[in-house]
């Protein structure tokens, strides 16, 4: 078997005037998002997830992996990732790189699994998984006012039972988002929180002692992802678990936060980290030393398949049944059709449960015909 096209489509979809929305850092607007397609010269398709710029990743895919792509089996992709750190030298690890490594890789895995008529999880070395608890990735900073309550509500009328918020932009209204998230929530649900690295280590740890009495699951990016020294302080310091990852691209970054302790929760995404065969490495890294996994999501269906069929494929160790800390997975709340508009039967996480494909590969099924009205070419 061998890979014989590579076909690249840049997505993007953008918000209108003044619904855009925010972080603790910056509001947008656009959604976008380049998918992978290969195809193997026995007609079966693999689907896969570059997290950056179509353009950038048709330039990159071009320059750098189209020859070797092109007549590869797709059941030697488990190397991609490590011959990717070496060439091209230097540079193989940018976010660039890594996310066009991922998108092949995936991409490689979805056909690997439809040859062998298994779903992904399978392959990865996990056990019968049918389902995962979805949570509500939600109450972003918004352009237009709207009563801070208004997006809890909704998570819980849709029947999530976990949800993470926002703050960090204003230390004088952060903790009574929190309150308003728990009030509404209820004492029995998860609560995260995502500061998006806004924050001095300093301010980060007023912060997580400002919330710390709502009881939360963990604070997410409380400084800026290159500042190890400032997630180092903040763990000696504070109670709160603390969570990373989505701005981590490869085995060696993760590996940093996983031995020097300097985070609770690594959050692979896997449209960046180096794929299914990257994040399979980080979570054996991550397992051996007893840090939690839980994949980062703000992709595309293809992304949010390939993260589900990865979280269901994570050991639960060292828990037993009489320990419950369930596999989430993100589920963001904002309008994205290049989520919601692209599959023939989208994702579905309503009642608080987000079902795991069980059909080969990555279990799911594009439409290619909606592909053309979010193309960004």
């Amino acid at each position: 078997m061998e890979i014989t096209d590579l076909s690249v489509y840049g997505l993007s979809h953008t918000l209108p005037d003044g619904e855009g929305l925010g972080d603790a850092r910056s509001f947008g607007h656009d959604r976008a998002t380049t998918l992978l397609r290969l195809e193997a010269d026995d007609g079966t398709v693999g689907w896969g997830e570059a997290f950056a710029p179509g353009p950038i990743v048709e330039a990159t895919v071009d320059e750098l992996f189209r020859e070797d792509v092109v007549g590869m089996d797709p059941f030697d992709v488990e190397s991609l990732a490590t011959r990717s750190y070496t060439n091209p030298y230097h540079f193989g690890g940018s976010v660039f790189v890594q996310s066009v490594v991922s998108a092949v890789d995936v991409a490689c895995w979805d056909i690997r699994g439809k040859a062998v008529g298994r779903p992904v999880h399978r392959l990865l070395g996990g056990t019968e998984c049918e389902e995962l608890l979805p949570y509500a990735s939600t109450m972003y900073y918004t352009e237009r006012d709207r009563p801070i309550e208004e997006p809890i509500e909704a998570a819980v009328d849709a029947g999530f039972e976990a949800a993470k918020i926002k703050i960090g932009a204003d230390p004088d209204t952060d903790v009574e988002r929190v309150r308003t998230a728990r009030q509404i929530l209820g004492d029995d649900a998860r609560l995260m929180v995502d500061v998006n690295g806004n924050l001095r280590p300093d301010q980060a740890l007023q912060l997580a002692r400002d919330i710390e009495q709502f009881d939360i699951t963990w604070m997410e990016e409380p400084v800026p992802p290159e500042n190890e020294s400032g997630y180092r302080e903040l763990k000696q310091k504070v109670d709160v678990p603390l969570a990373a990852g989505e701005a981590h691209y490869g085995r060696f970054a993760f590996k940093r936060l996983i031995d020097d302790r300097l985070v609770d929760v690594v959050q692979p995404n896997l449209a960046r980290c180096g794929g299914l065969s990257e994040a399979r490495r980080i979570a054996d890294l991550a397992s051996t030393e007893n840090v939690a996994v839980r994949p980062h999501i703000w992709n595309s269906a293809v992304g949010l398949a390939a993260a589900v069929q990865f979280a269901a494929s994570v050991a639960d160790y060292p828990h037993t049944r009489n320990v419950p800390d369930p596999m989430m997975v993100e589920f963001d709340r904002s309008e994205n059709p290049l989520r919601d508009d692209i599959l023939e039967t989208p994702f579905d996480p309503s009642g608080g449960t987000l079902a795991v494909p069980q059909e080969p590969g990555l279990g799911i099924t594009v439409d290619e015909d909606a592909l053309e009205r979010y193309s960004d070419a």
